[in-house]
Order: structure tokens, then sequence, then C-alpha cells
């Protein structure tokens, strides 16, 4: 079903009124690409994810050509739906795999995006030796690495620094992990993307922003939908950040309607970023385990959006302008 007839006529115009003093490339697996080609995107989705945590990781664990067999039907599956770009925040040390990536975005036809930066959530579980010995400056200039010479050697270069925090207030480490994402975003101009859910850590991490003279638009709130006082969206929202309700599932679709309700009545619709959280192939479970698609925002919450008197041109905006504003630089 053709949800938005209007999608070419709307994001030509968009893209032709974007400031020449605006950033307007992102890089994917595929190298650098124009925001206005990302089309719809979905900018929270993970396609392999291995828990078994730093001290035991490997990429050896998993085998690419079967990993591709059972999660490439997913992709040609929202291809079809018209989803364009994929963010994927599957960071390193918990199954980050560019060359994957790369081979699932030529089988697939979506454009694929990976990251660069450390997860500390889940108490430090997915965190290599070297993070807790190094300074904020030493990290970040591995970050930095990255972003200008490719990931582990593949050439690959990442379009977001993904970090995690715990629920709770910011640790010594975690806050270390935030300022070193922060001077990675300083040197690269990529976007912040921090696993966090409740506000008190995600003000925590935007004070640290603003102590650095970095604009809270370069920080994005990751499962926003934890914290049950929408106010706090509201709020982080007016002060730029950027707001991710990213568990949309077929169970919560009137929760998440309720929280894109919200920000609507607040005029900041234009902070709020939407996605699944879905897919996880997890290696050492059998095929994977139970991957999780990634069709409900299409077939089944922009439709209730509709019907609860969201118009054609702000869904536009969840899935279209917003991802490309926030992830372009």
């Amino acid at each position: 079903m053709q949800l938005f007839p209007f999608l070419s006529f709307l994001l030509a115009c968009w893209s032709a009124h974007l400031s020449p003093h605006q950033s307007s490339v992102v890089e994917t697996v595929d190298g650098p690409l124009q925001v206005g080609e990302m089309g719809k995107t979905l900018i929270h989705e993970h396609l392999l994810v291995d828990f078994i945590g730093a001290k035991e990781y490997h990429p050896d664990r998993w085998n690419r050509s079967e990993v591709i067999h059972r999660v490439l039907p997913f992709l040609k599956e929202v291809k079809a739906l018209g989803i364009h770009t994929m963010v994927e925040c599957t960071p390193a040390f918990l199954g980050r795999d560019p060359v994957l990536l790369r081979e699932l975005s030529a089988a697939s036809g979506v454009q694929l995006i990976t990251n660069t930066g450390l997860y500390g959530a889940v108490d430090n579980k997915y965190l290599p030796a070297y993070a807790f010995t190094e300074s904020a400056d030493e990290l970040a200039a591995r970050w930095i690495t990255e972003w200008k010479e490719g990931i582990d050697g593949t050439g690959i270069k990442p379009g977001f620094i993904k970090i995690g925090v715990n629920p709770g207030p910011l640790s010594a480490i975690h806050e270390k992990l935030v300022r070193a994402a922060v001077k990675t975003h300083e040197a690269s101009g990529l976007l912040i993307v921090s696993h966090t859910g409740p506000a008190t850590p995600a003000f925590e991490q935007l004070a640290i922003l603003s102590e650095a003279g970095i604009p809270a638009k370069a920080f994005v709130w990751v499962h926003a939908q934890v914290e049950k006082d929408k106010s706090m969206h509201v709020a982080a929202a007016e002060r730029g950040a950027w707001v991710s309700f990213d568990g949309v599932a077929p169970g919560n679709l009137k929760e998440y309607l309720a929280l894109v309700q919200n920000m609507k009545k607040h005029d900041v619709l234009e902070r709020t970023l939407l996605s699944h959280d879905a897919g996880w192939y997890r290696p050492g479970e059998e095929n994977g385990g139970d991957f999780r698609g990634f069709t409900t925002l299409s077939e089944q919450f922009i439709p209730l959006l509709l019907a609860n008197g969201f118009t054609e041109s702000e869904c536009e905006l969840l899935l279209v302008k917003n991802p490309a504003t926030a992830f372009g630089r």
C-alpha cells in the first residue's frame, strides 16, 4: 500500500530548500549519501547482536552466509514497503560487522548505516579492557580514526556515534564515554546516539554537551519511551535534542500513539524519531533465534497515526525529514 502519495514531491521540495550552510551528507556502508536520498528511514534497528560479552567476543562466532540467508528476506520485505534506509545500531563488541552490512545492503537495496563508539550499558559487560584504562581523549582518537579511515581495515566508515549508559546517574566510566563521544562529534560532526532510557542520564548527558558548547541537536535520547513522564520528552526536545521512541511493536501501538500525540501537542514533532529496535540475529542460537521483522511502523503505526488526525506531511516528517536532519552532517 502506498502510504505517502506525495512522498517524492515533498522530499524534493524539502531537499531543494536545504541551506547551502546546512550539512547534507550521511555516511553509509557504501559511502557518503546525500540526505535527500535517504528516503523513508528506520533510525534504530539491529540485524545481528551477540550478547556473549566483550571478554569472549569474537566475530568468528557467526557465519556471514548463514546470517545473510536468515536476515535478507526481512530487508527485502521493508524495501518493498518503501523503506530506503536503515540505521543499524549494533555497537562494537556486540556484533557490529560492517562487511556483513555492506553485503546485506547490496543484496537488499536497503541503505545501511553503521557506527563508531562503545556501549557501557548493562554494567559495562560489553566494554573492552582498554575502555577502563584509556582517557576520553584516547577513546575519541580511536573513534575519529574509524571515521577518517574506516572500521578495522574495511574502509567502511561510521555514520554516527553509538554509546550506551546505565539507567541511573552517570558513572565515571559512562561520563567518560559521553565526553569521548562529544570530542568525536567535535572532530567529525557525527550524531551522538546514546542508549539511555530514563530522563536522569539523558539530561546529565545533555549537560555535558552544553558544557562543551555542543548543541543538543547533536544528541539522540535513545529509548526515551522508558521515561514515563512525558514532560521530560518535551523538555529535551525543546532544548533541541532528538527524542527517540524506538520500540514500536504490535502490542504497544496505543502507548506509542500517546507518546507521539504528546509531542505533536507541544509542537516538538520535528524533534521526534521512531523505530522498532527489532531484528536481533543472535549467534549461538538455532537459526539466529527469534528474529523480529521491521514492518510494524509501515503497516500498522503510520495508518494508526493517519486515523488519529495526523497528516501525511507529519508522517513524512517522522520517517523522512527528521532522520535526514538528524543524521546529516
